[in-house]
């Protein structure tokens, strides 16, 4: 059974920095590319950042130069970086995998985490 599972969100003074992780068990993640999404209350979700199974990494326009999508193979984990964090950041956050990486798309999610929830406060 394939599991995602998110870590790492909390509550943050806006300029400040959290790391999140996403830790996968059923699944080799270095065979897929992984994706951070993420829901702001009222909103829908979006695609946040990719990182594909050979390491390109995709970012929507609003986190660029502020957030970084990594992994971790031996870990078998995908991690999020996020500086500079301002409140309409705040939204929870889900790992996501399985899907298809076109152009900074990723379609056809198969896994989801169930979420962790970042609140950069003013």
């Amino acid at each position: 059974q394939v599991q995602l599972v998110e870590s790492g969100g909390g509550l943050v003074q806006a300029g400040g920095s959290l790391r999140l992780s996403c830790g996968a068990s059923g699944l080799t993640f270095s065979s897929y590319a992984g994706a951070w999404f993420r829901q702001a209350p009222g909103k829908e979700r979006e695609l946040v950042a990719i990182i594909s199974s050979g390491g390109n990494t995709y970012y929507v326009d609003s986190v660029k130069g502020r957030f970084t999508i990594s992994r971790d193979n031996a870990k078998n984990t995908v991690y999020l970086q996020m500086n500079s964090l301002k409140p309409e950041d705040t939204a929870v956050y889900y790992c996501a995998a399985g899907g298809t990486v076109v152009g900074g798309n990723y379609y056809g999610v198969r896994y989801w985490g169930k979420g962790t929830l970042v609140t950069v406060s003013s």
